[in-house]
């Protein structure tokens, strides 16, 4: 499980009673891991790095229950209620032993990434969601029942869902589904983002870059493609995306670029990867990802194929 979610703590009183289970599958195109879990007597689950957990858990007792300490409180989770074990924060979950749960496990590159897809710009701070999401009533259980749904679908068959064009949709309708169903610290942000569209101009030339993306391309032609002036376009990027127009394909570019690593099956060279997107300095090309996604190319690579071998 620290090859799923990250480094993290497990005690229990019974060690020789562990009867651990582990069944799940990986869309491979965010890495997101769908399945079931237990342990088969109590254990209590605490994070050892919270700058190091690489990954949303949420999880849906199907029997028995589970206990999150918080901030000095604690909540229940039984199968009216999941629970949310975010990065960045300290806590312990303690699981019974009769617990048999459905986890959905989501990296946090993935889900930073969609958010900032739907607020068009980059992250200031870490998404943290509250800890508690009702799987009986509204949005949140609407979420259960879809997860629920693929995870009954992927124990009956994977032979479809092992194609990454057909569940690169299902993992980001999942994800994006999340954050719009479960209140979180970005909510009232997307409640007033959502409803806005951008100007024509930002359209045309946001659809420039990616359509051009490998390309050699320069600022003169993402200006010339707007229709705008170069100040309207800096200042129309600044207030959509948080970001110039330039910095806005470089970041296109490594999302790309972890996108084909998460994907690929053939053990291509990273830097072919990478210079396939433009990026002919790989020295400076490694640094750059490492600094948006708080790892190497290579540990993207290495963390990926750990996790398939264990989905296997």
């Amino acid at each position: 499980m620290a090859g799923i979610c990250g480094p993290h703590l497990l005690k229990t009183q019974y060690p020789n009673r562990i009867q651990f289970h582990h069944s799940a599958n990986v869309l491979k195109s965010m890495s997101t891991i769908l399945g079931v879990i237990e342990y088969g007597t109590d254990v209590t689950v605490g994070i050892e790095d919270v700058e190091h957990l690489n990954s949303y858990s949420l999880s849906l007792p199907l029997v028995g229950e589970q206990h999150l300490s918080k901030d000095g409180c604690q909540v229940t989770s039984d199968r009216d209620s999941a629970i949310i074990v975010s990065p960045h924060e300290n806590q312990e979950l303690t699981i019974n032993g009769d617990c048999r749960k459905v986890q959905v496990v989501i990296t946090r590159a993935a889900m930073r990434k969609s958010l900032e897809d739907m607020l068009q710009r980059p992250l200031e701070t870490p998404l943290r969601f509250e800890p508690v999401m009702d799987a009986v009533n509204g949005a949140s259980a609407s979420w259960w029942r879809m997860a629920r749904y693929f995870i009954g679908e992927l124990e009956r068959s994977r032979e479809l869902y092992d194609q990454t064009f057909f569940t690169r949709d299902i993992e980001s309708s999942l994800i994006k589904g999340l954050i719009l169903a479960q209140p979180n610290n970005y909510s009232d942000e997307l409640r007033d983002v959502l409803g806005v569209k951008l100007p024509h101009y930002l359209i045309r030339a946001k659809q420039y870059i990616h359509d051009n993306a490998r390309e050699v391309l320069h600022l003169e032609d993402i200006e010339a493609i707007s229709g705008v002036s170069r100040f309207k376009l800096f200042e129309g990027f600044k207030k959509y995306f948080g970001m110039s127009p330039m910095a806005y394909l470089k970041k296109y570019r490594l999302d790309a670029v972890r996108q084909e690593i998460l994907e690929d099956n053939s053990a291509r060279n990273i830097s072919v990867i990478a210079m396939g997107w433009g990026f002919n300095h790989l020295g400076r090309f490694s640094s750059e990802y490492r600094k948006l996604f708080d790892e190497t190319p290579s540990s993207t690579l290495q963390r990926n194929e750990a996790r398939r071998n264990r989905s296997l």
